[in-house]
């Protein structure tokens, strides 16, 4: 797994609009991949990540950015598609006691799945999620046995990998790093931050309170870098 050499250089991306997401896509880009974007517009509370999103392909060059729709709302299950209320001012040891509300069920293995398919229609062998098992809320879909698991489940469910002879990789390059050493990484790859969302809420600015908000200014305090994004809505 993760592997980042491959003759197919051709990768589709889950493209969420956040920095990790962003980063993913930067680091794929300088390895070479040709990018091709999938988002989703799966009923969450505000689409303002979807504007993100297409401004993060954009300035990535992705060849292709398609966004998929359809309602995980319909069944809630979690504070990101349901009127519940998005857990607020948590430390570190709180975020780290259980998965809190804003998991999303199966979200990760739907976005997958929907990457799978393009996939193996746009002739890309890579799917490229920004994932990250140090510095997240204790999501089960997050671990890299669950993306292992995965990609072994797509060489086994496609015409491509059993009668074509090719092989899916699913690549996350942030799984073992910080937030702050994403960052910094970002940095270096020429990430404008400021193009990026992080926040649960979709306000007018970010509400400084959710467990993103809170991951993201620490990951930049740690990083020595001020948050553009921050900096955008300050001056504005």
């Amino acid at each position: 797994m993760n592997t980042q050499s491959s003759q197919n250089k051709k990768a589709v991306i889950l493209l969420s609009g956040g920095l990790d997401s962003a980063t993913a896509a930067a680091i794929a880009k300088s390895e070479g991949y040709e990018l091709y974007a999938i988002s989703f517009s799966y009923g969450q509370r505000h689409d303002k990540e979807l504007e993100c999103a297409r401004r993060v392909g954009a300035s990535a060059g992705v060849v292709r950015h398609e966004v998929v729709d359809f309602d995980l709302g319909k069944w809630g299950g979690s504070s990101l598609t349901s009127s519940m209320d998005v857990p607020l001012d948590r430390d570190g040891a709180h975020m780290a006691e259980d998965i809190p509300s804003t998991y999303v069920p199966a979200r990760n293995t739907i976005f997958l799945s929907f990457g799978l398919a393009y996939a193996e229609v746009v002739g890309a062998d890579t799917i490229i999620i920004g994932a990250n098992q140090l510095d997240y809320s204790g999501y089960p879909d997050c671990r890299q046995e669950y993306l292992r698991a995965f990609e072994d489940m797509a060489n086994l469910a496609t015409k491509a990998a059993t009668v074509e002879g090719r092989h899916f990789t699913v690549y996350a390059p942030l799984l073992h790093l910080s937030k702050a050493e994403i960052i910094s990484r970002g940095i270096d790859l020429g990430v404008d931050y400021s193009l990026t969302w992080s926040c649960y809420q979709g306000l007018a600015v970010p509400c400084g309170r959710c467990d993103s908000c809170i991951l993201r200014a620490e990951g930049f305090k740690a990083a020595g870098i001020p948050d553009p994004l921050i900096t955008h809505h300050t001056l504005g």
